[in-house]
């Protein structure tokens, strides 16, 4: 008798002959891709607990890095972590400090620089990590970890962005779990290398996730049983300040041992590009070396020509981002989004123990060196701050129309490094800068006199006074010049001559000149400045050139201090005008020529200005003075802030936090 399909019990029977090879083979493929998954694990076989979201970033030029951080994240996904690819460009730097875990696998590129699309990253990066107010507990809940991606055909500049990035993540309190691994795009085994420290990402994550998120403070190599490292030992520097009374102008190369790059790899004393290391060019003494242009250009700066620079304010950026300006915006009324920050000379006859460039620019007691033309350097320095300007378009919080009035400049600040004065042509270029209405904020640091008599109107002039007497200034100055204090005291009988916009610049170092009131009020009859500026110094770090440390910045309310007393001393000639809380700095004005019927008018009318230059007319402070807006008045509520600007706070992680008192 044949059998029926249509009976229950063969229905049956199949049913449970599929049901069982389905089992069979889904057991199988599971089991195979458990293996899989265990094989691309090798730390660790058991379930791998769930850790916190994390980012790769890639910084890259041509798509190699990129390429490798798809890989990355593809192999993290597999393995159960959850991280995102991100493209920093897109990216808020702010909110680094909120990150639990981030990879970055960066190239370096021409001259040891990043790709474009880290540009705003590094630069926020590295003024992070040199401002002393970030604190250096920012990152302290961050861990981190690098591939560096290069050419070994660089020689010095070989993976310099990957070793930049991990300075200044540590700088910032940052964790690294693994030590910068370098992969050479020359060797032919790139992938190779990356896979194997891709390989130890994914232990150092099931490391993380076994113990609850404790990694521990030091770097490991991805196994079990690492060590942490205690860190590099600081260097001993001698720091004695050596007065040199040569009159010729001199390099001072000890004050950038260790800045610019050596001579062990491909730099010698041949001509390179026309230039030669001896720092000559075309038969002429050329003031910035290839050693000293290396040093400045990894800080950030564009050379011009040979004596000239350029580089882009920390404000400039902030009020693109409409996130406020300088305190020349508040006593001045300047635009920092449209402010050129700029010298045509890097050089000094100072070697001032609050240097912000750390002594990395030459130093000199006369002009001795090529001399390029005004017209030029205003051209490249526009050219150049333009392209700066530009490069910040799709930045976060760039606004549109702020970027668009910031391709055309409408002040130039000659205090960027150096002496400004000293260029032979300071006339023609300020002539130049004038023609094209942009307003000048010229700095001289006291020891030109003759010079500062031969300008021509400035729109405000500054001269440095940094201590009130003549032991105190050789300490803080360290000046080239012998006769220095005599040539300070002309400087300020100088400048009592001048019918335009002065000021006194005072920069408040604790320790070193906050004592000084008696001795600076003295000084208040010599020159008879328009305005005083009294500034707070800013912390640079620690240098071989500087042992200035955190105990030596006074608080907002030191200044303050200090500038009510100063003020008293003189006797109801000045008064405290207006206040910048975020800058430490305290304006005080002229009485006589500024308060009118109780109302300061610290703000310039700069088209006024333009226009009384070009007339060819004398003109004085008081015919190109307007208002100041109540927010900028000394006392007031906002601080110096602009309303009209978002305020944005930055987070503050500090080992000691000190009460800021108002800041």
């Amino acid at each position: 008798m044949s059998l029926s399909l249509s009976s229950y019990p063969t229905r049956f029977a199949v049913l449970t002959l599929l049901s069982a090879t389905t089992v069979f083979f889904f057991y199988k493929s599971r089991r195979h891709l458990s293996k899989r998954l265990k094989s691309l694990n090798p730390i660790s076989q058991n379930p791998i607990p769930k850790t916190p979201r994390g980012k790769i970033f890639f910084i890259s030029q041509t798509g190699t890095s990129k390429t490798l951080a798809k890989s990355l994240h593809s192999l993290l996904n597999l393995n159960g972590f959850e991280f995102d690819l991100v493209d920093p460009k897109e990216y808020e730097p702010e909110d680094l400090h909120k990150e639990s875990f981030v990879v970055i696998v960066a190239s370096t590129w021409e001259d040891g620089k990043p790709p474009s699309n880290a540009g705003f990253f590094v630069d926020w990066l590295t003024e992070s990590a040199d401002d002393f107010r970030v604190g250096s507990l920012l990152l302290s809940k961050c861990k981190f970890a690098i591939f560096g991606v290069g050419s070994g055909s660089y020689g010095e500049t070989y993976n310099a962005v990957g070793r930049d990035f991990s300075k200044k993540l540590k700088k910032l309190g940052g964790v690294e779990v693994l030590e910068v691994c370098e992969g050479d795009v020359d060797e032919g085994n790139l992938d190779e290398v990356f896979g194997k420290w891709s390989k130890k990402i994914v232990g150092v994550l099931s490391n993380l996730g076994e113990n609850g998120g404790d990694m521990g403070n030091g770097v490991g190599d991805g196994s079990e049983d690492e060590a942490v490292s205690e860190g590099d030992d600081d260097e001993e520097y001698d720091d004695e300040f050596e007065e040199n009374d040569e009159e010729s102008g001199i390099v001072d190369l000890e004050d950038i041992a260790g800045k610019g790059p050596s001579r062990k790899k491909g730099v010698n004393d041949k001509l390179v590009n026309g230039k030669s290391n001896g720092g000559t060019v075309n038969g002429e003494k050329a003031m910035v070396t290839p050693v000293i242009r290396a040093s400045l250009e990894k800080q950030g700066y564009k050379i011009i020509g040979s004596h000239s620079g350029v580089k882009l304010c920390r404000w400039t950026k902030s009020q693109l981002r409409g996130r406020g300006g300088c305190y020349k915006h508040s006593f001045y009324g300047i635009e920092s989004h449209r402010c050129m920050e700029a010298t045509p000379s890097l050089a000094c006859a100072n070697k001032c123990v609050f240097c912000w460039r750390h002594h990395t620019n030459p130093v000199g007691k006369s002009w001795t060196w090529k001399m390029d033309d005004p017209i030029e350097i205003v051209n490249t320095a526009i050219d150049l701050h333009t392209k700066m300007i530009k490069q910040m378009k799709g930045v976060p919080g760039v606004k549109a129309e702020r970027l668009s009035e910031g391709l055309s400049p409408r002040h130039c600040a000659l205090s960027l490094v150096g002496e400004p004065i000293m260029y032979p042509e300071i006339n023609s270029l300020v002539d130049e800068l004038h023609k094209r209405r942009i307003s000048t904020f010229l700095v001289t640091n006291a020891q030109f006199p003759d010079k500062i008599k031969l300008l021509k109107p400035i729109t405000q002039l500054y001269v440095s006074v940094d201590a009130g007497t003549k032991d105190s200034l050789k300490a803080i100055d360290r000046p080239l010049f012998g006769d220095f204090w005599e040539r300070f005291l002309d400087s300020l009988r100088a400048l009592k001559e001048k019918e335009q916009r002065t000021v006194y610049r005072l920069t408040l170092v604790k320790g070193w000149n906050t004592e000084d009131v008696d001795a600076y009020s003295s000084l208040f009859s010599i020159g008879k400045p328009d305005f005083i500026e009294i500034k707070g110094v800013t912390y640079c770090g620690t240098s071989a050139t500087s042992k200035l440390t955190m105990e030596n910045v006074p608080w907002h309310s030191d200044v303050k201090e200090f500038s009510e007393a100063l003020a008293k001393k003189s006797n109801g000639e000045y008064e405290v005008a207006c206040e910048h809380v975020h800058s430490c700095c305290v304006l005080l004005a002229k009485v006589d020529k500024f308060k009118i019927d109780g109302q300061w008018f610290t703000w310039i009318d700069y088209e006024k200005f333009h226009d009384l230059v070009a007339s060819g007319r004398p003109f004085t402070s008081k015919d190109y003075m307007t208002p100041t807006p109540s927010w900028a008045v000394y006392g007031a509520e906002e601080g110096g802030f602009d309303p009209e600007q978002l305020r944005f706070k930055k987070e503050r992680h500090h080992r000691s936090p000190r009460q800021e008192n108002g800041s």
